[in-house]
């Protein structure tokens, strides 16, 4: 693990460990970063870099930073909105996306958040290149055979463009209602969304399944996210699974990259 980036990203209490301008200089870096190796191999084209949040109240603000980053060195932001981790890593390698960047400190509580990076493979972003975004939050960078504190910012037509970006989320509904073998037709489905990513995906890739879908915990106010509720409680899942004699629960984490399951009897 590095000094900043560990197993799940840059995490922290967010305004002491994690800052909006720790944000905006990932996003200065990684624009500038993807635009110079595209240059390298003869592309003029500006880097397209995938962004995707969940709930809570801080992740507006990073999102922000990123964008003002990225676009300050030349590359395009293209914005899933509220979504999960899953659906960034998909997209970025089905789209050509040069990465994916998700905003969320997955099971913590509000106050924290985090930045993963996810390379155009859905993989995790490689660690040399995750030691280059530290050299350069520290001030120090050498890459490409040069020593670098700074460069210099896109200007007229070279500054990049924000573009709306819900239908990639879509597709991957879209693509997640494609794996269902067996149809859900007459199953009642409990769901716990934790207040996070998976309230406006989970339910409708199961009503299209065909299930009869009740769901909790998917009202976020920004600072609920994963109270009492999700994959850490499964206690309340549970409980709403038997006194609503459903056949089957499942419940996210704040990003919905972890689930728990469990049935009836």
């Amino acid at each position: 693990m590095g000094k900043y980036f560990g197993t799940d990203g840059f995490r922290g209490e967010v305004g002491i460990i994690l800052t909006a301008d720790h944000a905006y200089k990932v996003g200065r870096f990684l624009g500038w970063y993807y635009n110079a190796l595209r240059e390298r191999n003869g592309d003029t084209n500006p880097a397209r870099i995938v962004i995707g949040k969940d709930t809570r109240r801080s992740s507006y603000m990073f999102e922000y930073s990123l964008v003002a980053g990225l676009t300050a060195s030349g590359a395009d932001a293209y914005l899933l909105h509220v979504t999960t981790t899953p659906s960034v890593a998909y997209i970025a390698r089905v789209d050509d996306f040069d990465c994916g960047i998700m905003i969320s400190a997955s099971h913590n509580p509000f106050y924290d958040n985090g930045i993963k990076l996810i390379d155009c493979y859905s993989e995790k972003m490689p660690e040399e290149t995750l030691l280059l975004v530290e050299d350069y939050l520290d001030g120090k960078l050498h890459v490409f055979d040069q020593d670098l504190t700074e460069w210099p910012f896109a200007h007229r037509e070279h500054i990049g463009c924000t573009v709306d970006y819900v239908a990639g989320r879509n597709r991957y509904m879209g693509y997640l209602i494609s794996l269902g073998v067996y149809s859900f037709r007459g199953v009642k489905v409990g769901l716990d969304c934790a207040n996070g990513s998976s309230w406006n995906i989970a339910k409708s890739v199961f009503d299209e399944l065909g299930a009869d879908t009740y769901v909790i915990n998917n009202k976020s106010n920004g600072t609920n996210i994963n109270t009492n509720a999700g994959s850490t409680h499964i206690e309340g899942l549970q409980r709403f699974v038997v006194e609503n004699h459903l056949d089957v629960g499942f419940a996210y984490d704040g990003d919905a990259d972890r689930c728990l399951c469990g049935r009836k009897g």
